[in-house]
């Protein structure tokens, strides 16, 4: 599946941004999943069947006219289209003229950092795109909403006048794994989180078992001082270690159980492995609680298949639980917005770590 941000980076053909605005009942896809619509193609998804298929072709019947003003329309899934979801869902239909263009280029090079599009709905086109602390970064300078609130996320808001704006977060990943590990099942657990919502720091004393090809959301460190990473991840960051060694992986376990606002943390092994490590652990002082956190095997239960593909799967499942979970409790302090008449000084794009 094709990105609807990063598609068309360097293509000026014509194109319509899908957002979804607004999801009453049951729908396919939450409030803020996107597409971008041109005459011969379609970048990512909205969730399919006939919403999108209606969608895809309101956005080329606007190509085909020249539409430059944005537009909201409402589709009740059963009654309208036939579709089992049930619920009502409003999609924002944006074409993407030369200030779309402006911002889609910096939420490229903001894709590390929060950013907030604010565009009207209503009336002669008008689309900003603000950071964190409601710093105009681009787009045409206009009036906006003086306020929203970050916890509803993607919605759409009115303001004084009656206008309607899409107030649509475009939020950098939260989830952050540091895998310590290249070998075959480190490998494939770093292609099954490839197109999932999270940024990898992948470690590995072998620098020649890194592939010459990775992610967009991968950053590698070939080290001799794997533990350092564990310093270095982010506050809640989560922890994966396998390595070829278990020596090493005693290390890497002591290093993430003195780490303070540690995340999850997951060991592979057997039922053995962890009993042996948990005597360790004790010995080393490490309290039961926190030994007790340790997930060690690794995997959703009922799973036996050991395939590095089939063990890939059940730990990005075991994680997106997770990561969603720690997602679902974010975002709850209103956020205000400043017009300004350039844009403020952009924030270096931060590195994961060094690689």
């Amino acid at each position: 599946m094709h990105d609807w941000l990063t598609a068309l980076a360097n293509d000026t053909v014509p194109s319509v941004l899908v957002t979804v605005a607004l999801v009453e009942g049951s729908g396919p896809r939450e409030a803020g999943a996107r597409m971008r619509v041109t005459n011969e193609s379609q970048l990512d998804t909205i969730g399919g069947g006939h919403l999108e298929l209606r969608a895809v072709e309101i956005a080329r019947t606007m190509l085909a006219t020249g539409a430059t003003r944005a537009k909201l329309e409402r589709f009740a899934l059963g009654p309208s289209l036939g579709q089992c979801c049930g619920g009502v869902v409003y999609l924002a239909f944006e074409p993407v003229g030369d200030g779309i263009h402006a911002q889609l280029h910096t939420l490229r090079a903001r894709r590390q950092h929060d950013s907030w599009r604010v565009s009207a709905l209503d009336g002669e086109p008008a689309s900003m795109l603000f950071d964190t602390d409601g710093k105009w970064l681009a787009g045409k300078p206009g009036q906006a909403p003086a306020t929203f609130s970050r916890e509803r996320g993607t919605h759409v808001a009115q303001d004084e006048h009656g206008r309607r704006w899409l107030v649509d977060p475009c939020l950098a990943p939260r989830a952050h794994l540091t895998l310590f590990g290249a070998g075959h099942v480190g490998a494939a657990i770093v292609r099954a989180l490839a197109h999932l919502p999270c940024n990898v720091t992948w470690v590995d004393e072998r620098e020649d078992m890194f592939p010459a090809q990775l992610p967009d959301n991968v950053r590698i460190a070939a080290t001799d001082t794997p533990e350092q990473f564990v310093a270095l991840a982010p506050a809640g960051g989560s922890f994966l270690v396998m390595t070829h060694s278990h020596a090493l992986d005693q290390r890497l376990t002591e290093a993430i159980m003195a780490r303070d606002a540690a995340g999850w943390f997951g060991l592979i092994g057997s039922h053995t492995k962890r009993k042996q490590f948990e005597h360790r652990l004790q010995a080393k002082g490490v309290s039961d609680e926190r030994i007790a956190a340790m997930v060690c095997p690794i995997g959703m239960p009922g799973i036996a298949n050991k395939a590095p593909a089939v063990i890939a799967a059940s730990v990005a499942c075991q994680l997106l639980m997770v990561w969603e979970q720690a997602a679902a409790a974010a975002w709850a302090t209103p956020l205000r917005l400043v017009n300004a008449s350039t844009p403020s000084r952009r924030v270096p794009r931060a590195a994961f770590y060094p690689s």
